[in-house]
Formats: structure tokens, C-alpha cells, sequence
């Protein structure tokens, strides 16, 4: 189950052929067993994920379940919620317990998702490659004697390493899109307003911007759909119409420009680096 996208889940839940309570035991189990190695997890939220995961089978059952209800997904450790520890990997908040949730945290709750824990990252988001965290480092799962990035590391290293289907993370100069990057998976910073920064720890407020981690760009697109919107708690956030993502997945790419800062392509760029992207723009020209 853990290699399935966080669509093909949705899909299984929908019709019935996996139960959520059953999924998310598979997920605890997973990172029990996977994550010592990685470090993706600060706090894992087991007896609540399991209360979630049976709230989320018997809305499912009364027939009034939402696309992502039942599907388990992971916090960075950046966003306030309630009851749980938020330390944003620092030791100076290793004791807080926020009274409330963050917007983005309540919306992945109103869609009925389920919380398996909160995710690693560098301290205060400060950093990327998160070696930074008062709770150790996180490794790449592809190859533990590299970094994941970050400062959504734990985010990106927990998804690659399928300990869960989603997570949230943040983004000021690179903190999603960044990892995701290096550990192999999709993440995405919206535009600035379009997801809601309210119980989010700033870094940097007039850049930071919360967004998903995914295996998948549809699943990025499925969390965009529950994550986006108006906040009135945020004034920065941009009253107007969310979009359905996932219909842009079928749009043709007839006209579309992609830029190329070509001032990074030359003095100091590493060869293989270089080849790599070479060939991606090549991959991007052929579309």
C-alpha cells in the first residue's frame, strides 16, 4: 500500500477495498520499522492518528466522505496544532503545545485527513540541508550519507521513504521545492496568498508560503484543491476563487515558456549537476 500514490489510495478508500484505520496502522507501522534510519519524524501521533483514521471509516460509510478522507499525511513541524507539540525543531519550544490549529491543519482535518505526526526540519526552518535540527539530522532515504535539503527535509525524506502518501511544508527561498528536489518527490510553493500563513512560525513572513509534498503532481494538485483559499485570520492572504488544480494536469503545453537563468549554468557548476539539467531542459523542449 505504501507505494501507491495518495490518488490510488483515495480511490481504494472510495471503493472500499483498503479501510483508513487499516491504512494508517499500515503507515505507523512503517515508520516504526523505516524511520530510526531517517529521522523524518519528530513526534508521531499514534493513539490520534487511529481515532482519526475510525472518525474518517465511519464518515466514509455514512456516505458523506470527501476526496482525501481517510488519507493519512504528515505536518512539518512548523505548523501550530492543537494539543500536539510544535517545537519547530528548536529546543527552545521543545515544550510547547499549541492551543489551536493552523489553517492549513484544519483544512487537511476538514477534509478528513488523517495526522501521523509532525516532520523534521532545520531549526526555525533555518537552513538547507536540515543538519540543523535540535533533534538530530535527517537523512536522504535514497542514500543515507546525504542530506534531504531543506528545510522541509523530514517532509520530503518521509514521503520518498513512504512513510506517508503527503505532507505539508513550507517555502520562503527553496524550502519545498528544494528538497523535493534532492530526495525525488513533487513539491510545490504556491503563490504567496494563495495558502493561508496563520499558525505558521514565520521565518520570513513577506516570503514564506505553505505548500505540498507529494509522490506525484496530481497529488500536489488533490492537496492544493483542500489546502488553498481564503483566510480572514491572514491578512495577506488573497480573497478569491480557488481553482480546480487538478484540471491544469490535461492542459496543453502548446506556448508555454519556461525560463533558463543561464548566469548559474557556467563558472562553479558542478559537471554532473550541469549534465543533468542539460538534459531535463532537453526533456522539457521535446514537449
Amino acid at each position: 500500500m505504501h507505494s501507491q500514490t495518495l490518488k490510488a489510495l483515495s480511490d481504494a478508500l472510495a471503493a472500499g477495498d483498503v479501510s483508513s484505520q487499516e491504512l494508517t496502522q499500515h503507515f505507523l507501522d512503517r515508520i516504526k520499522q523505516h524511520d530510526p534510519a531517517v529521522n523524518s519524524f519528530i513526534t508521531v501521533t499514534e493513539e490520534q492518528a487511529l481515532a482519526q483514521a475510525k472518525a474518517a471509516d465511519q464518515r466514509r460509510a455514512a456516505g458523506n466522505a470527501a476526496p482525501l478522507t481517510g488519507v493519512p499525511i504528515a505536518h512539518k513541524d512548523i505548523f501550530c496544532t492543537q494539543g500536539i507539540k510544535t517545537s519547530c525543531a528548536s529546543k527552545m519550544l521543545d515544550n510547547f503545545i499549541a492551543p489551536y490549529n493552523a489553517t492549513v491543519v484544519e483544512k487537511m482535518a476538514d477534509a478528513g485527513m488523517v495526522t501521523l505526526g509532525k516532520t523534521n526540519m532545520d531549526e526555525f526552518a533555518m537552513g538547507s540541508s536540515n543538519e540543523t535540527s535540535y533533534y538530530g539530522p535527517v537523512k536522504n532515504p535514497w542514500q543515507t550519507e546525504h542530506v534531504p535539503g531543506g528545510s522541509s527535509g523530514g517532509s520530503a525524506a518521509a514521503v520518498a521513504a513512504r512513510l506517508t502518501p503527503a505532507a505539508t511544508g513550507t517555502d520562503t527561498g527553496g524550502s519545498i521545492r528544494q528538497p523535493a528536489s534532492l530526495c525525488g518527490i513533487t513539491g510545490l510553493k504556491p503563490t504567496y496568498g494563495r495558502v493561508s500563513r496563520w499558525g505558521m512560525i514565520a521565518f520570513a513572513s513577506s516570503l514564506d508560503q505553505g505548500g505540498p509534498m507529494t509522490q506525484t503532481a496530481e497529488d500536489a494538485a488533490l492537496l492544493m484543491n483542500a489546502m488553498a483559499g481564503f483566510d480572514p485570520k491572514d491578512s495577506t492572504s488573497t480573497d478569491i476563487e480557488v481553482p480546480d488544480y487538478t484540471a491544469s494536469l490535461t492542459q496543453p503545453l502548446d506556448g508555454l515558456r519556461i525560463g533558463l537563468p543561464r548566469q548559474f549554468f557556467e563558472q562553479g557548476l558542478d559537471a554532473d549537476v550541469g549534465k543533468v539539467v542539460q538534459e531535463a531542459i532537453a526533456q522539457y523542449e521535446k514537449l
